[in-house]
C-alpha cells in the first residue's frame, strides 16, 4: 500500500469518528434524493451506519475494490434514473443512464468496461417506447466503449412506476498509479469546470412545460471519460475528481471543503453559464450553482498542473468551455466553507442544497 493510500484510510476513519448529525425527519421526502443536506443526511444516518466498510466509507461517486494479491484495481458505482420527462432535448432516460454511470467510473480515475441494466416497467408503458430507450442507451454505450452485459426487468401495476425506472451499475478498471481524493487536495490547488454549468437542469425544467419559454437549451448529457483519460494523461497534478449531477457544482465543492477542512473560493465572474439558463433560474427563484450537470466534470489540480490540465480539457470537443472558477486554501475564519466572491466585489457562502426544487431531474 502506498503512503497516499494510507493517508486516504486514516481520514476515511477519522471521519467515521466525527459526531453524526440526526435524522429528524420521521418521513422521506422529495429533498432526500436532491443529493443536498437531506440527501447527506440519509446516507450517513441510515445507509452509512447499516452498511459501513472501508470501500463505502470513503462516499466517493465510485467503490474501489481489490481482491487480496490480484491487481488492478476494479472501480464499481451504481446508479438509478427516473427523470420525468423521458425524453427530453438532447437525450432520454436511457442515455442519461449510461452516461451516469460510465461518468461515476471515470471520476474514480478508472477505465469503464461492463454495465448491467434493470428495468422497472410500468404496465401499459408503450413497446415501442421501450425499444426506443434501449436502442438509445446501445449507442451511449457504444461511444463511451463500454458493453451492457447483464440486467433484470420487473412489471409493476398501472400508476405504480410512472411508465419506467432504470438501475444501471458499471465496473471499471483502475490501470493508473493515482489516488483521487479529498486527502490529496492542499491549499493552493485549483477548481477547474469542463463547461457551461446548469444545462441539464434547466433543459429538463423547460421540457416539462413549467416554464412558457421559447429556447434551444438541451441536456449536457455525455459519457466524460474520454475527456477525463485526456486530462488525467496531460499531468499527474489531478487531486480529486467529481461529476457536478444532483445539488450541483455548490454542493459537490461544500461537500469537498467538508472534507478537506479548507475553504473554496469561487470566482463568480469565471463561472461558465450560458445566458438562458440564467434567464430560466431567474425566473424560477434557483441558484445555477445547484443545478444539475450531466456531461462536465469538476477537478481540482495543483498550481503546476493548471495550464496543461486546461489545454487537454480545451482540446477535447466536451471541454471547450473549460475554466479555472475558484482556488483552495486555509483559513481558520472559514474552515470547511465555500466563499463565492460575487461580481459586486463581496463574497457570501455556498452551502450544500437544501430542499430539492428541481426534483425528478436525472
Amino acid at each position: 500500500m502506498s503512503r497516499s493510500e494510507e493517508d486516504v484510510l486514516d481520514a476515511i476513519e477519522r471521519r467515521r469518528r466525527r459526531p453524526h448529525v440526526k435524522l429528524m425527519d420521521q418521513q422521506i421526502t422529495l429533498a432526500h434524493g436532491a443529493g443536498g443536506k437531506s440527501s447527506h443526511t440519509l446516507i450517513e444516518m441510515v445507509f452509512r451506519r447499516a452498511f459501513t466498510n472501508p470501500a463505502l466509507d470513503a462516499l466517493g461517486d465510485s467503490a474501489l475494490l481489490q481482491v487480496e494479491g490480484t491487481a488492478p484495481r476494479l472501480a464499481f458505482t451504481t446508479d438509478a434514473s427516473v427523470v420525468k420527462p423521458r425524453f427530453f432535448p438532447g437525450g432520454d432516460i436511457g442515455e442519461l443512464a449510461v452516461n451516469g454511470t460510465v461518468n461515476d467510473l471515470a471520476m474514480a480515475g478508472a477505465r469503464p468496461l461492463w454495465l448491467s441494466a434493470s428495468f422497472i416497467l410500468e404496465e401499459g408503458l408503450a413497446t415501442a417506447e421501450l425499444e426506443r430507450i434501449a436502442q438509445s442507451m446501445a449507442g451511449a454505450a457504444a461511444r463511451a466503449g463500454v458493453a451492457i452485459v447483464t440486467g433484470d426487468t420487473k412489471v409493476v401495476e398501472r400508476g405504480k412506476a410512472d411508465g419506467l425506472y432504470i438501475t444501471t451499475a458499471g465496473v471499471g478498471v483502475h490501470e493508473r498509479d493515482i489516488v483521487l481524493a479529498p486527502e490529496q487536495v492542499r491549499s493552493g490547488d485549483k477548481v477547474i469546470v469542463s463547461g457551461t454549468l446548469g444545462d441539464h437542469g434547466m433543459a429538463i425544467m423547460v421540457a416539462r412545460g413549467e416554464l412558457e419559454l421559447e429556447t434551444d437549451l438541451r441536456s449536457d448529457t455525455a459519457s466524460v471519460n474520454e475527456l477525463t483519460a485526456a486530462l488525467l494523461d496531460a499531468t499527474d497534478e489531478v487531486r480529486w475528481l467529481r461529476d457536478p449531477t444532483r445539488g450541483g457544482l455548490a454542493t459537490v465543492l461544500a461537500e469537498l471543503a467538508l472534507a478537506t477542512e479548507l475553504a473554496v473560493d469561487l470566482d463568480e465572474a469565471a463561472l461558465p453559464i450560458r445566458p438562458e439558463v440564467h434567464g430560466a433560474c431567474e425566473i424560477l427563484g434557483i441558484d445555477p450553482l445547484y443545478v444539475a450537470n450531466e456531461g462536465k466534470l469538476v477537478a481540482v489540480v495543483g498550481p503546476a498542473g493548471v495550464e496543461a490540465a486546461l489545454a487537454a480539457l480545451r482540446g477535447h470537443p466536451l471541454g471547450g468551455d473549460a475554466a479555472v472558477v475558484g482556488e483552495l486554501r486555509e483559513d481558520p475564519t472559514a474552515p470547511g466553507m465555500v466563499l463565492l466572491n460575487t461580481a459586486f466585489g463581496g463574497n457570501r457562502v455556498v452551502d450544500m442544497l437544501a430542499g430539492d426544487p428541481l426534483p425528478r431531474i436525472c
